[in-house]
This record gives structure tokens, C-alpha cells and sequence, in this order.
């Protein structure tokens, strides 16, 4: 949990449970991401880490317990406004947006939460953020470059760009190496490592189901299994075998080297 000394939670979830069709798909969640922290959200499928994103991203509602975003609580404020303040990527970004925009639109229509250039108007400041922010992951030469002609990699890296866009206060990155093969998977993952040591780089949250998908410099883990939090907070000190096996229900080898974990099936 973050330390206090460090400022406000950026976000905190106390009590937070999610019922549909009387199933729990989290149940009496607690938890905070603190100022500077980079957590990873791990569990098996179905263990409520999707449900907990669209939580914290405010576009659903718990059916119990209390959210609180960047100093505001959930049911208390203008949730419109306060989205504008939060980077969100998922593979649903990418199928919302037009293939024949270049990246640099692609980018800079966050700024407003958009998804075509023609809804609002743009200056010449908009339009170097959207080239800062391309150049901060490492594809600012992909500016003028269609959508759609990008590789894997590269539109997951300008997707994750387009989440620094607005200056947002807390990142929040569902499953963004999804899809991808492996060199694809291991240039995004080179890239959410240079972005986690960027002290510029808000707080941010990694949903995923693989460890080897954890990028150096994230500090923090959130176990989730069946909707309940198994463990959570110091990625070294919460990751090791025994837990990963009692998440996964699999007898797990596990290893750190180079920077990077790896897990195997001991069976």
C-alpha cells in the first residue's frame, strides 16, 4: 500500500465488490496505488482484473464500497471531467480508431477523449505534445505514418502514447502486449520499462496473465484471484512460487533474472 509520506492514493478502492447475475465478480476489494508506484494486476481468466480496470477507469460502478480517482470519489463527482485525467489503453482503443489517421492524430485526439482530428480544433502546441509524447516511447519518427500500416508494436507503443496526451494523473494499461508476437511483445514490454522509469510517468496500473509480461522498474503487485485479493504490495516481496501457484491452481516454478520474471508448470 503507498506509503503515506508520498501524497494522496491515486487511487483507492476500500469494500469494492461487483455482482452480476448473482455471480461476485469481485468481492470486498481493498486497495491503493500511491504517488510514483507502478503496480501489475496478475490472476488467471475470470478472476475479476478487467471488472477492477473498468472500475478504476470509472466506466463502471461497483455494486458495493467506495472508489476514489485522483483525490474524488465515485458517485460525488462529474465522472465526464474526471476521465479526461486518466490514461486508459486496451485493445478496444485500437478498433475504435480510424486505420487511415496518421499516429500523430492518433495521439492528439486524446486530448479530448476523441477519436477523429475533425471534432475539435488543434494548435501547433497540441500538435507538438502529440510529437513529445510519440517521442517518449521511442516512435516519434512514426508521426506521419497511417494507423494502419504500423506493425503490432508500433501501434501498441502509440497507444500507449496517446494515453500521455492529456497529462493524465494515473495510467491505467489493460492487457497492451494482447495479440502480440513475440518481438512485438518484447518491444512494447522494452517500452513499459523506459516508461516506468520516467519519474514524469504517473502512477500506473499493468493488467496481464503473464509474469514474463512484467517490465523492469514496476514496483508493485496485485494478486487477484476468484474476484478477492490474494496478496498485494511489494512486487519482490508478494511474487514468489507458492503464491503464483495458489493464483493460477498449478504447481508453478518461478525465476527472476536479467530484470525479468519466468514461470513454468513444475507438474
Amino acid at each position: 500500500m503507498p506509503d503515506p509520506s508520498a501524497g494522496p492514493a491515486a487511487l483507492r478502492l476500500v469494500g469494492v465488490s461487483l455482482v452480476r447475475e448473482g455471480r461476485r465478480l469481485l468481492d470486498g476489494v481493498d486497495w491503493a496505488v500511491g504517488p510514483r508506484e507502478r503496480w501489475v494486476v496478475l490472476g488467471r481468466n475470470g478472476s475479476g482484473k478487467s471488472s477492477l480496470l473498468r472500475i478504476a477507469s470509472l466506466y463502471l460502478h461497483p455494486s458495493e464500497g467506495t472508489v476514489e480517482v485522483l483525490g474524488e470519489r465515485l458517485g460525488r463527482t462529474d465522472v465526464r471531467r474526471l476521465r479526461t485525467r486518466i490514461g486508459v489503453a486496451s485493445a478496444g482503443t485500437a478498433d475504435m480508431l480510424r486505420g487511415d489517421l496518421v499516429a500523430l492524430d492518433v495521439v492528439m485526439t486524446a486530448k479530448h477523449g476523441a477519436l477523429e482530428p475533425w471534432w475539435h480544433r488543434y494548435d501547433d502546441a497540441d500538435r507538438a505534445r502529440a510529437r513529445a509524447c510519440l517521442g517518449q516511447l521511442g516512435v516519434g519518427e512514426l508521426a506521419e505514418r497511417r494507423f494502419a500500416t504500423l506493425s503490432s508494436g508500433e501501434r501498441q507503443r502509440v497507444l500507449l502514447a496517446r494515453t500521455l496526451m492529456p497529462e493524465p494523473g494515473l495510467l491505467l494499461l489493460d492487457e497492451p502486449t494482447a495479440g502480440l508476437d513475440l518481438a512485438g511483445r518484447e518491444d512494447l514490454v522494452a517500452g513499459l520499462a523506459e516508461l516506468a522509469a520516467d519519474p514524469g510517468t504517473p502512477p500506473t496500473v499493468l493488467v496481464t496473465h503473464h509474469v514474463e509480461e512484467i517490465p523492469e522498474g514496476f514496483t508493485h503487485l496485485l494478486l487477484l484471484s476468484e474476484g478477492r485479493v490474494a496478496a498485494a504490495g511489494p512486487l519482490d516481496a508478494v511474487l514468489d512460487a507458492e503464491r503464483l501457484s495458489d493464483c493460477f491452481g498449478l504447481s508453478l516454478g518461478l525465476e527472476h533474472r536479467h530484470g525479468r520474471w519466468w514461470a513454468w508448470s513444475t507438474r
